[in-house]
């Protein structure tokens, strides 16, 4: 068939390429334009690597963004990891209209974050849903979802690039075939079950060791590797990518202050929370490098008893 892409970034590239290595055509590629300071996009590179048209438009609602996507002749649209808000009429331009990836079950988790929350709230499942856009953010029905578990210590790394990343791929082109075929189903989504959620960002990601243990390591694998889920030492950032969780059985296992170091080991160290112990593996201070958490007390001085947060 003969595609757009509406994308950016390494999803929206190895959406292109499958794509393109199945033996359709994508006659062009619509992806937001650079910073100044931003390194080149991948799916702009890699289109431009094989002579496929690149449009880098400030905005899809203009009559310049509806022309060129409509000179294009294609049967479908595809969006992949899109952050330009795509009007409806620039969406039905193709002969089929467009159809959308989103990692989350919707009607949960509409949002821009929508990988990093289910993690961050304890949640057992997640997924991913292709749909039609609407002028409403993720609002549009549903033609096919895809479910995978979150394991007690998955990652936001683990979980997208583990399994929605290469789910995505496989799912956009079963969806591009039904819909051409005229084999979709659309399916309204049900808006008694809807909850949007905003960015997670460097304010959401913020440890507060006086949560459970279960909200503070929930944090950290939600926040792991972005945007890092982070505390203090000396007014500047301490973030955290790797650690486990080790629970209080008895009041004898309770050990330190809220927030203190109560253990430095050869490969990690222990913070005292509510209900038992973080285990800090991996860390980043300040604009350092990823560094294993007792060099980083080494570093910087610290003994048993330091209080992280404060």
């Amino acid at each position: 068939m003969r595609i757009a892409i509406i994308g950016q970034q390494e999803f929206g590239k190895a959406v292109l390429e499958a794509l393109v290595g199945r033996g359709d055509t994508v006659a062009g590629v619509f992806c937001a334009p650079e910073k100044p300071d931003d390194k080149p996009d991948p799916l702009r590179t890699e289109a431009e690597q094989r002579h496929i048209p690149v449009y880098q438009l400030p905005s899809l609602k203009t009559a310049e963004a509806h022309e060129a996507l409509r000179g294009l002749e294609v049967e479908l649209g595809v969006m992949a990891y899109v952050l330009q808000f795509v009007p409806q009429a620039f969406a039905t331009v193709p002969t089929h209209g467009t159809i959308q990836y989103h990692p989350s079950l919707l009607p949960r988790y509409r949002g821009p974050s929508s990988i990093n929350w289910p993690i961050i709230r304890g949640d057992e499942r997640t997924g991913l849903t292709i749909f039609r856009p609407t002028d409403g953010l993720d609002e549009g029905p549903v033609i096919l979802q895809k479910e995978t578990p979150i394991g007690p210590d998955d990652t936001l790394g683990s979980v997208y690039f583990n399994r929605l990343f290469p789910m995505g791929i496989a799912a956009l082109q079963e969806a591009a075939d039904l819909v051409v075929s005229g084999r979709a189903s659309q399916i309204r989504q049900d808006e008694s079950q809807a909850s949007y959620l905003g960015w997670c960002r460097a304010a959401e990601a913020r440890i507060n060791w006086h949560n459970h243990i279960d909200l503070v390591y929930n944090l950290v694998r939600g926040c792991n590797p972005a945007p890092g889920a982070w505390t203090t030492f000396n007014r500047k950032k301490l973030f955290v990518f790797e650690a486990r969780k080790h629970p209080a059985r008895t009041f004898a296992q309770v050990k330190g202050n809220i927030g203190a170091i109560s253990a430095i080991n050869e490969q990690s160290i222990l913070i005292a929370a509510q209900g038992g112990q973080i285990e800090l593996i991996r860390v980043k201070y300040d604009s350092g490098k990823k560094i294993p958490a007792p060099q980083f007390c080494a570093e910087a001085g610290l003994d048993v008893g330091a209080v992280l947060g404060a």
